[in-house]
């Protein structure tokens, strides 16, 4: 069901072992992956988040408090009872301490909720809808990467300023599409547009001509694709195959990964705005970082990848500051520490849950402008941050307090 990695070091001096023997319940800290690792989000999650997560263990130096780290995964292939199994056996025979990523919001969400009946903690960086950190949120949980209202708010703005006044929505059938095209049709309404149309497709669909045929005869402006990872790819591929882009009509990809973009190829993605929370190609530290991730696996980070990274190095630094592997504790210090990585500076987590970052416009390069291998990107601007979150004075969260 699952796979394990050792991340194992010597421990420290007498004094420093008998202290974590005390503090740490099982003398290991042991983080599970549970990600997809033959799936329509393979690509974007799957190995690369096992890889992500052995970075930043081996960034933190392998140990907390002289006690080895243990990293074990596991593929739920976008089964949610496969994956609500695989984490209570986690959580309550195994000894695993937090679960990460999870890519699928249905997934995501059911893993949350026996997280919080096991008072253990689950960083979700793959699974993208609001619930997490609203009616659903918990104390446990953290979103780490992004959501639904953040790729919303930052391309569906950008594209209706740009004159995509018009829409018609393709979004997949499950939590995470049904949410990512609510948020998308509303920011298109608050912004003067207006939604033609919308269909529904099945996750892991192979042929969209019916869905496509749909939107092309709405005669919207805007196609607004709400999918991820191969359904995206396939959706855009097929549009081009139809002639659509041709015709008149433009696309909009509401979640787009840099390894989408490779396998579309920059001929056909180009000109493509998206949102995203990282871009391998930032600055010295991220092109470090992924220079040893491109080695490890033959591909750049997607945002996930690197959120993934991101959530296990704060976890093991907030296991170091409170002294123990209590998810409480552990919680607390994740809450009262700045987030800082290779692909972060200062963010913070809110009292729902939610990771408060930088996110990033970004437009798919057109091939001639691509100077070398992975250089896809151009980075427009930073999305100020009251446009990528949920405000609070909206929040369902019970978390949250409430004023007057």
């Amino acid at each position: 069901m699952f796979k394990k990695l050792s991340l194992l070091a010597a421990a420290g001096g007498a004094c420093l072992c008998m202290q974590a023997r005390a503090q740490l319940s099982d003398d290991v800290v042991k983080i599970g992956v549970l990600t997809d690792m033959a799936g329509v989000t393979a690509d974007i999650t799957g190995k690369g988040s096992v890889v992500a997560a052995q970075m930043a263990v081996e960034e933190f130096g392998g140990k907390v408090m002289g006690k080895p780290v243990q990293l074990i995964y596991g593929d739920h292939q976008h089964r949610t009872d496969l994956g609500a199994s695989m984490a209570r056996q986690w959580y309550d025979r195994d000894q695993v301490d937090v679960i990460v990523d999870i890519p699928n919001s249905s997934i995501a969400l059911a893993v949350q909720r026996i997280a919080m009946s096991s008072k253990k903690l689950v960083l979700i960086s793959g699974a993208g809808t609001t619930a997490l950190t609203n009616d659903q949120c918990s104390p446990y949980g953290f979103h780490w990467t992004y959501d639904t209202y953040a790729m919303a708010h930052g391309t569906a703005s950008a594209v209706v300023a740009n004159g995509g006044k018009s829409w018609f929505i393709l979004a997949s059938d499950y939590a995470f599409g049904a949410q990512l095209a609510r948020d998308t049709s509303e920011v298109v309404v608050s912004e003067g547009g207006k939604i033609l149309g919308s269909v529904k497709h099945p996750l892991n669909v192979a042929d969209f001509a019916s869905f496509l045929l749909q939107a092309q005869s709405s005669g919207a402006q805007v196609i607004g694709i709400a999918n991820a990872g191969n359904d995206t790819i396939n959706a855009i591929k097929q549009a081009g195959e139809f002639g659509i882009t041709q015709g008149g009509q433009s696309l909009a990809a509401m979640i787009l990964m840099i390894n989408d973009v490779h396998s579309l190829g920059l001929d056909k993605a180009q000109g493509t705005y998206l949102t995203t929370s990282s871009y391998w190609d930032m600055n010295d530290k991220t092109r470090a970082w992924s220079k040893t991730f491109m080695e490890r696996t033959g591909a750049m980070p997607s945002m996930l990848q690197a959120g993934v990274y991101g959530s296990v190095l704060h976890y093991l630094k907030a296991v170091d500051k409170a002294g123990s592997d209590d998810a409480g504790k552990v919680a607390a210090a994740m809450r009262a520490m700045p987030i800082n990585d290779a692909f972060t500076d200062g963010a913070r987590i809110r009292e729902d849950g939610r990771v408060l970052r930088d996110m990033y416009l970004a437009k798919v390069k057109t091939p001639a402008a691509s100077r070398y291998p992975w250089d896809y990107f151009e980075i427009v601007r930073k999305i100020p941050l009251d446009q990528t979150v949920m405000p609070l004075s909206e929040s369902t969260c019970r978390l949250v307090a409430k004023q007057g």
